[in-house]
């Protein structure tokens, strides 16, 4: 699939940004946190493929088991619009459901094994 610049927010639309990154293979991940908050994520892209428009200042940052990947939100509306991988942590993710014309319940989803890379139980 090709890569294009698609653009995306958070709920409240504090966050914009853009990415260059194809929807397909898209995939959920399988640990504690991707489990809890069910996002529907981009394949994974490289860093300089994501700019952010707006609302740097907006986004809280959250770390969890190995502290390596870093899960970005939105501190006004909570929502996950990308995070940066732990497996390969150059590499980046988006979350579908953020990128404007995008329909995430048109896509097949592959499964990441998050919880693999997990050091501590139910991670």
């Amino acid at each position: 699939m090709t890569e294009d610049i698609l653009k995306g927010s958070c709920h409240c639309g504090a966050v914009e940004f853009e990415v260059r990154t194809p929807v397909a293979p898209a995939a959920r991940c399988n640990c504690s946190l991707c489990r809890r908050k069910g996002a529907l994520m981009t394949p994974p892209f490289a860093a300089n493929q994501l700019t952010i428009l707006q609302g740097e200042d907006a986004l809280s940052l959250y770390y969890f088991n190995t502290r390596v990947a870093k899960h970005f939100f939105c501190r006004h509306c909570g929502v996950y619009p990308f995070h940066q991988t732990r497996k390969a942590p150059q590499l980046w993710r988006a979350n579908i459901g953020c990128l404007e014309g995008v329909d995430p319940y048109a896509l097949e989803a592959g499964l990441s094994d998050g919880a693999s890379l997990s050091v501590v139980e139910d991670a």
